[in-house]
């Protein structure tokens, strides 16, 4: 069996893609990007479980979402248990992919080549802390979101126009067993601090997952 460090798995997600989505994070990441908001998926050796098991989780939601987006944690960092999942998707019958990755797009060529349309769009590039955050589904301007099917083109060209003020940037997700509550999505340059630092203040317990060298 394929084994996948799994950070996370939430279902449905709005703020990754277009309709309700299932979004699979893996854990692990050498990139590690300053100011990243997902610090909690750097450290390797976590979350260890199988594809196959990770499918079984996915296959109820299949019928009722309209897509998956994968991000982390840095997915091409686990090439065979991307592959493996993203092939297992498909056999269940979802819909049209999205992953996010931090490396160049260009260094990415020759693993895209070997999975064979299995994905519809990447969003690659490291996020860039500094630099303007005002395209929709990034985290600053810097990455690039390409098509690489003719789904993708049609389900993701619209993602190239400049995000809507006001526009939906967060879900908000609650874990049933342990009534916590999570945040999904793109926020802007200091949200979570913000965030974090409103709840305590409330006399809630909030922590952030943002990197704040």
């Amino acid at each position: 069996m394929t084994a996948l460090a799994l950070s996370r798995i939430h279902f449905p997600i709005t703020t990754l893609g277009p309709g309700q989505r299932v979004g699979v994070w893996f854990q692990g990441c050498s990139i590690r990007c300053p100011g990243c908001v997902s610090m909690d998926t750097w450290a390797v050796g976590k979350g260890m479980t199988t594809v196959a098991e990770v499918l079984d989780v996915l296959a109820p939601a299949v019928s009722l979402a309209d897509g998956l987006t994968v991000s982390g944690g840095e997915p091409f960092e686990q090439p065979e248990a991307l592959a493996a999942l993203l092939r297992g998707w498909h056999r269940l019958g979802g819909g049209n992919v999205l992953v996010y990755s931090g490396r160049a797009f260009e260094d990415l060529k020759p693993e895209l080549s070997k999975l064979g349309g299995l994905i519809d769009a990447i969003i690659a590039d490291p996020f860039v802390r500094d630099a303007p955050q005002t395209l929709a589904l990034r985290g600053s301007d810097n990455q690039r979101l390409v098509p690489l099917t003719a789904r993708g083109v049609e389900l993701f060209s619209a993602y190239e126009a400049a995000l809507p003020v006001g526009a939906r940037a967060l879900d908000v997700l609650f874990d049933d067993d342990t009534g916590d509550a999570f945040l999904v999505g793109i926020p802007r340059p200091g949200d979570m601090v913000k965030l974090a630092a409103a709840l305590k203040a409330a006399g809630h317990s909030a922590a952030t997952t943002e990197d704040v060298r």
